[in-house]
């Protein structure tokens, strides 16, 4: 981002793509649900890409990430395509896992999508231990995080970054905090509601930021990466942002626990939006070059349906498969 003009424009052209891309698979998956051919549950993105585009944006192949249910958004900005995500929603073959995982079991190791798990809490761990890996082997690679509000008053959060904040590991912690774990307002949950701060009680840096600013993100990670490649530890990164849809899709959206007021003032935050009149005020790209974007992924979200749709089930002969690997 600080870069010449260039670099300027082929960061704010990934970041549009990457957040209209995620918006525009969820949108999809969310019709699918409700026509009956997702298998499992779903839950959307919608609302938040500007976290997942803002942290991948800096990682690589070789750096693990670790996510959550809500993991679609993670995975298409570390380089899913959607046409193996939505097949893995409708079970197929060509999925990202083949069609055994769903929704929330996303894994590509060659990319370094380490996996998503409905479980909440584990990711913190596992990405605590990616990052102890590649401290012994000196890979300059980085752990990666992201977990909800709901998964901080778990255990495993104190665990994982006690845990990095003594070795001075190379891990990004990012809690997501929507507000609300299911439908459980973080307010109600916590004493203390500002999960940045907490950082404090390990030694370790805390940065809050406006999840539904794509570039803030941006910078956030890309000073706690600095500092993780360079050996001096960890960084808690809280992004402030809210989820536009049910918790799950077939779920309310609003009711006892939210009002409509509140989702449509939030709406009015869209990330997306946001960064397009950011792009525009900054002459990044024009007009036509942002309705171009849009066509595009348009086009391509349609393509992937259509390819899942029609890509095979799996063979009920390789179940035992990827369950544990033989020894040679």
């Amino acid at each position: 981002m600080h870069g010449d003009s260039g670099d300027r424009f082929e960061l704010h052209r990934w970041l549009y793509r990457t957040m209209f891309t995620i918006r525009t698979v969820e949108e999809r998956l969310a019709r699918s649900f409700m026509a009956g051919l997702i298998h499992g549950a779903c839950h959307t993105y919608v609302g938040e890409e500007a976290v997942a585009t803002g942290v991948c944006a800096g990682l690589t192949d070789d750096d693990a990430v670790f996510s959550t249910h809500r993991g679609h958004g993670h995975a298409l900005a570390k380089g899913v395509s959607p046409a193996a995500l939505i097949a893995e929603l409708y079970g197929r073959e060509t999925g990202v896992s083949h069609g055994r995982g769903g929704s929330m079991h996303l894994f590509a190791p060659e990319i370094g999508l380490m996996g998503t798990s409905g479980i909440v809490g584990p990711c913190i761990l596992q990405a605590a231990g990616a990052g102890y890996s590649a401290k012994l082997l000196e890979s300059g690679r980085v752990g990666v995080a992201f977990f909800g509000d709901g998964a901080v008053g778990n255990g495993a959060f104190h665990e994982g970054l006690n845990l990095a904040a003594i070795y001075d590991l190379p891990v990004l912690f990012i809690c997501e905090n929507n507000l609300y774990a299911t439908e459980v307002p973080f307010s109600h949950a916590s004493r203390n509601p500002d999960v940045a701060s907490r950082a404090s009680g390990y030694g370790i840096p805390g940065v809050m930021v406006d999840g539904n600013d794509v570039l803030a993100v941006h910078e956030a990670a890309i000073e706690a990466l600095r500092r993780a490649r360079a050996g001096e530890g960890p960084t808690l990164i809280e992004a402030k942002t809210y989820r536009t849809r049910p918790h799950a899709e077939g779920m309310g959206l609003t009711g006892v626990y939210r009002t409509e007021e509140e989702v449509a003032e939030w709406r009015e935050k869209d990330p997306i939006s946001r960064f397009r009149r950011r792009i525009l005020s900054e002459e990044t790209m024009t007009e036509s070059d942002l309705d171009r974007i849009e066509s595009d992924i348009r086009n391509e979200v349609d393509e992937a349906e259509r390819e899942a749709a029609a890509a095979p089930w799996p063979d009920g002969g390789t179940a035992p498969s990827h369950v544990y690997r033989e020894t040679t």
